[in-house]
């Protein structure tokens, strides 16, 4: 009797050390980068319309153009395993996608001097889609990173780092950080004019 009341108390214990909740983790965190990737790949997907588009009211801009595909192109190359990202990756991806983002700024600034460009129907849902994109991009990078803050949670307090240690000696995963881009705009004063 005493052996079966210690077992029970035993498995209460482990199941609420973390036994199931860490490999949930660990799978939730999958999904985040998954979902990251996908709408990055979405993203990708857009820019040779847009560039297409673009090429037809400003043919003399070849320059950032040919930036936008390269970037798009570099993007695409580099991936994340999300079961052994280490800051190394993370960062490696962020500078992939951080490129692509200013050669699409930069595309975007040279719209601005096209107004038939801006008048252009099809240019116009493709600058939408882009910019709904960015705004599931944020999304998805968000949902990432609470998935990761969740996990190294599980990870490193106890009790459950405590069962962490003893069955699955997973690693505190490596959190997104800003790329050189995005903290020079942190870090900027903003300018107000009157």
């Amino acid at each position: 009797m005493r052996r079966v009341t210690g077992l029970l108390i035993g498995l209460l214990f482990l199941m609420g050390c973390g036994v199931q909740s860490i490999p949930k983790s660990a799978n939730q965190v999958e999904a985040a980068v998954a979902e990251v990737t996908n709408q990055y790949k979405r993203r990708a997907d857009l820019i040779p319309n847009l560039v297409k588009t673009v090429k037809g009211y400003a043919s003399h801009e070849k320059e950032t153009l040919q930036a936008v595909i390269e970037a798009r192109a570099n993007a695409t190359r580099v991936s994340i395993d999300p079961s052994n990202s280490t800051p190394a990756q993370i960062q490696k991806f962020q500078q992939a996608q951080g490129g692509l983002s200013q050669a699409l700024g930069r595309l975007m600034v040279i719209a601005e001097r096209y107004p038939e460009l801006k008048a252009d129907r099809n240019f116009r849902e493709l600058q939408a889609q882009l910019e709904g994109t960015e705004n599931r991009i944020t999304i998805a990078r968000q949902r990432h990173i609470e998935a990761i803050k969740q996990f190294n949670n599980l990870v490193m307090v106890p009790p459950s780092s405590w069962t962490n240690s003893l069955f699955y000696h997973h690693e505190k995963m490596a959190q997104w950080a800003l790329d050189d881009a995005e903290q020079k705009a942190v870090e900027k004063t903003p300018e107000v004019e009157f």
